[in-house]
């Protein structure tokens, strides 16, 4: 087995290590929280006692602890959802949520990833000239600024002021049920806009620093005394071993909105997995909280694993985990 094979089995280790510590927390402290039986007919309290029951709701925490993942190992069963929505599975929950946020975080990276590589080779190019510094400005300003403050501008200008955008966003399917309807697709440009600005500000400060970085290695010079112009050489050379870092943090992006929307979601009525977990909170329902805990702590350092192991098969001259 080659230093790539063993640091990719390393790496996953150490993930299953980390997910399995930071899960073991939140569900300690999740059911350590009083809970309380919900409401309904007497025949319903007796069946929500029976499922409390089966799930070990009433028993030491160690032995709830290992019930909940013999659930998850024989049965893909994450608990039941009693306040979002009463006695479904807590897995069906999320997954139900779970495409809006994807398609809201892909739309993002669609306009963000351009717009924001295209300006970083742009100002790279332009360095030290004042298109270079009016482009750094305002990086330095969209990085700054929170995503949640420019949903509200977009809110206010685009909804308020102009009317051009709907205020939320629509439900995912239209009158004949197709999977993505044209009026959400709409609906969702306000959302897409206050997540994208970030987004461009950061892969155009990162393009940039590469960029300018490739533009003063020998090679480029060695390029120009060989007959190219600087445009070829920049192509050719330079913007090819820039991309080597620059492409796999646009997927960790990709994974890190993914985890980190959940307040534009809720800003927009989006009807995602972010919104789902402050409800969650909200109405107490443990279970759901803890599926969503799971969910975004896979994420997270799903993002991390990939983004490490991405750089090894984008340059073959990288070998991770080599000494």
């Amino acid at each position: 087995m080659g230093y790539m094979g063993k640091y990719v089995i390393k790496r996953l280790i150490l993930m299953l290590f980390t997910f399995f510590c930071i899960v073991t927390m939140c569900f300690m402290l999740v059911r350590a929280l009083p809970r309380e039986l919900p409401q309904g007919t007497a025949s319903q309290v007796e069946q929500i006692k029976a499922r409390w029951e089966a799930l070990g709701y009433n028993r030491p925490l160690l032995e709830q602890y290992g019930i909940y993942w013999k659930n998850i190992i024989t049965k893909w069963d994450f608990g039941t959802s009693w306040g979002i929505a009463f006695r479904k599975p807590a897995w069906d929950v999320l997954t139900g949520r779970l495409l809006p946020t994807v398609l809201v975080n892909a739309y993002s990276m669609v306009v963000a990833v351009p717009i924001g590589i295209i300006l970083g080779i742009y100002a790279a190019i332009k360095k030290n000239k004042w298109q270079d510094s009016f482009i750094s400005t305002l990086v330095m300003i969209f990085i700054s600024v929170p995503s949640y403050v420019y949903a509200f501008l977009v809110q206010y200008f685009l909804y308020f002021k102009l009317g051009w955008l709907p205020l939320n966003v629509y439900a995912l399917a239209d009158a004949n049920n197709s999977w993505v309807s044209w009026k959400m697709i709409y609906s969702m440009i306000a959302p897409v806009l206050a997540l994208s600005f970030g987004e461009i500000a950061g892969l155009c400060r990162f393009t940039r620093a590469e960029l300018t970085e490739s533009l003063t290695q020998d090679y480029m010079l060695l390029a120009r005394t060989k007959g190219l112009t600087r445009a070829q050489a920049t192509s050719r050379h330079a913007l090819k071993v820039a991309m080597v870092p620059i492409l796999p943090s646009i997927l960790s992006s990709f994974l890190g909105l993914i985890g980190g929307s959940m307040i534009i979601e809720q800003i927009f009525s989006i009807p995602g997995v972010g919104t789902l977990y402050i409800r969650s909170i909200n109405l107490l329902d443990y279970d759901v909280f803890m599926m969503d805990c799971v969910f975004y702590t896979f994420i997270g350092l799903l993002a991390g694993i990939i983004t490490d192991l991405s750089y090894g098969f984008l340059d073959p001259r990288i070998r991770m985990g080599a000494r």
